[in-house]
């Protein structure tokens, strides 16, 4: 493989931050009685250059007996183990946990407070607006996230999951006020679900929004080990796969089988050097459930695919944009 042409850290938006290009998602660290099985990963990620730990109040609420904030709970475990905390970019959210939903400037205070004590640390780099709220007034949700940021719990804020049209009002009620500016984005983005590259590439574009896109591999099914049905049985994600089994789908998973194939790498390595290869992505976000896992992301920032690998995967992908 050619070198890399990424540098070693990326700009975070207008922000003074900067992130390895390739951040860590941990919706899958949902065990905090058993936090140290999930060390490793971690240990692992940081000691192959990665900076960003992307976490959420409500990861992971949906595994039984979970009620959220098991994730956050294992990476502060980890961080006190460790002393790590300069070492890493926190990145995590509100809005979307069971019992703290919506992004009322209360509800905002509290998740934050929470979040903080969970993670072990005084401040959270990256703090996110998970969902819209159309039940609060914008200003009330921007003022909130400024106070935030001034009083120090929180360095930068971002926003996910948020139309260009939300993304504009935020911005406009910000600026209006001189309120903190959101300096990043994270909107769902693969090959197999492409909707990003219209409206909201141009907003992050327009607004200087870094862009961290989540479920690049879209629930493992680009990693190219589920073709069949069969093949789900008894995964976590087998609903999220499932909609992708068809002849389109298939076809992606075909392309990125013979791209992977030249390079001597896998396929997960591969649709995630697609995406940052767009250069409207600031670094993709993808999982690890093992260390040896961690190699097939981190080999994608060192991918140089040629324009006629990025074309025919594109075309590949032509109808899920």
């Amino acid at each position: 493989m050619r070198e890399s042409t990424h540098p070693a850290a990326v700009p975070v938006g207008t922000s003074d931050l900067t992130v390895f290009p390739l951040g860590l998602g941990t919706n899958t660290f949902v065990d905090p009685a058993n936090w140290s099985s999930f060390a490793p990963i971690l240990d692992g990620f940081v000691e192959r250059g990665g900076t960003m730990l992307d976490t959420a109040d409500m990861y992971s609420y949906w595994v039984p007996g979970n009620v959220g904030g098991e994730s956050e709970t294992i990476i502060g475990e980890w961080l006190a183990a460790r002393g790590r905390r300069d070492d890493v970019v926190l990145a995590t959210k509100v809005a979307g946990m069971p019992g703290r939903i919506g992004l009322s400037p209360e509800n905002i205070r509290r998740a934050a407070d929470e979040s903080l004590r969970r993670l072990q640390t005084d401040y959270i780099d990256l703090y996110y607006a998970h969902y819209p709220d159309a039940d609060t007034p914008v200003a009330e949700s921007v003022a909130v996230f400024d106070e935030l940021v001034r009083a120090g719990k929180v360095r930068t804020v971002g926003l996910s999951n948020m139309t260009a049209a939300q993304i504009d009002e935020w911005m406009r009620v910000a600026d209006e006020n001189g309120w903190a500016r959101p300096v990043a984005l994270q909107p769902q983005y693969s090959l197999v679900s492409r909707g990003f590259e219209a409206e909201l590439a141009d907003a992050a574009q327009r607004h200087g929004l870094a862009v961290f896109p989540y479920q690049v591999l879209a629930g493992g099914f680009l990693t190219g080990k589920y073709r069949t049905e069969a093949d789900t049985a008894g995964r976590a994600r087998a609903g999220t796969v499932k909609g992708f089994l068809t002849p389109a789908g298939l076809g992606v998973l075909d392309v990125l089988a013979e791209v992977a194939a030249a390079h001597d790498t896998d396929s997960a390595t591969i649709a995630l050097a697609w995406a940052l290869a767009n250069p409207a992505v600031t670094a993709p976000l993808a999982a690890a459930t093992s260390v040896a896992q961690l190699d097939q992301l981190f080999a994608a920032v060192d991918v140089e695919l040629t324009a006629s690998e990025r074309d025919a995967l594109t075309a590949a992908s032509a109808s899920f944009a």
